[in-house]
């Protein structure tokens, strides 16, 4: 290829995305998040061994989710949705009412951020709410699943007072994870344009995780030894912590079931030394409401839809428009 032909090759191609982009104007839509988030885990949970999906949260434990977006039609069923979020999870043995799990006693707090992507199929829309022929409102539900990464921190407190601390470094489980992990976003959502410029609307989406450690607990305790400071320092305090709930709870599961295996003269008392349950990884959920503004400009999508109108005044039509 000779360079005046590639430069030629290049001139057209970027006219092409130039007209692209001239003609996407209104297709676009700039907008926000703000609502809460919640996650399924190894703590907290209802009065049984762990369940999948919602029926295990703890509701009290909903904290924010924020974050912005921007989004893409690509044509009448199909848009393409990237945002970032920055959202709060958190849970405590404490609150169970599993009382394995109260005599546990693990607490933690992770703030994360989110970055995703993904496409959003139309399952409804009606571009004329109420069918008064004006077009100043409407109506769109919608499917997503994509995939997004994550920057995760994990941080405990000791018996859920004072000091939070930063889980990672101490390696609890003298297990070194990472601080970044992908999931499979998937979801449902809606929104309301009004007189074409304003949208509000909720998402609800679940984030399924390939990692165990958004709560830094998964598998067994570590021997204090091998931990860092080793025995009575913090990283064992905070790997092991059922020694707060039986003093204030004595008739709770006892200390064999929990800790390190003490190694004494005969066999053990104690089965196993399970602290999390490695067959499940984490997950996490959000519910937010959106708005977004829709960028101006008549692109083809826009003269399609509206090329019986000037304005909000009704200049005739052939045939009612659809989606």
């Amino acid at each position: 290829m000779s360079l005046r032909t590639l430069r030629y090759s290049v001139l057209v191609g970027f006219c092409i995305v130039l007209g692209t982009q001239g003609n996407a104007q209104y297709a676009w839509d700039f907008g926000v998040h703000l609502g809460g988030a919640n996650y399924l885990g190894e703590m907290g949970g209802t009065d049984q061994p762990r369940r999948d999906f919602v029926w295990d949260m703890k509701l009290s434990q909903t904290r924010w989710a924020i974050g912005a977006f921007a989004r893409r039609k690509i044509n009448r069923s199909i848009s393409v949705n990237s945002g970032f979020l920055y959202l709060r999870i958190q849970g405590a043995d404490a609150l169970s009412t599993y009382r394995p799990r109260v005599g546990r006693n693990l607490n933690f707090r992770n703030d994360m951020l989110e970055w995703y992507l993904r496409p959003e199929f139309t399952i409804f829309q009606d571009n004329d709410l109420g069918g008064r022929g004006r077009y100043r409102l409407d109506f769109r539900l919608f499917g997503y699943a994509g995939v997004s990464a994550f920057y995760s921190k994990p941080k405990g407190q000791l018996d859920r007072q004072g000091a939070f601390y930063d889980l990672k470094p101490l390696t609890t489980e003298l297990v070194d994870y990472s601080r970044i992990g992908v999931a499979i976003p998937v979801g449902i959502g809606f929104h309301f344009t009004q007189r074409r410029r304003h949208r509000f609307g909720m998402d609800l989406g679940w984030r399924t995780t390939f990692t165990d450690y958004l709560d830094d607990a998964s598998t067994v305790y570590a021997d204090p030894l091998l931990l860092p400071g080793g025995p009575g320092e913090i990283a064992a305090q905070l790997a092991d912590q059922s020694s707060y709930a039986l003093a204030r709870d004595p008739s709770l599961p006892g200390a064999g079931n929990y800790g390190f295996p003490v190694q004494t003269p005969g066999p053990s008392k104690k089965k196993d030394n399970v602290r999390g349950d490695p067959t499940h990884n984490d997950s996490y959920m959000t519910l937010t409401f959106t708005y977004s503004y829709v960028l101006r400009g008549q692109s083809n999508f826009y003269r399609q839809r509206y090329n019986w109108m000037r304005g909000n005044k009704r200049v005739g039509r052939k045939s009612r428009a659809k989606f």
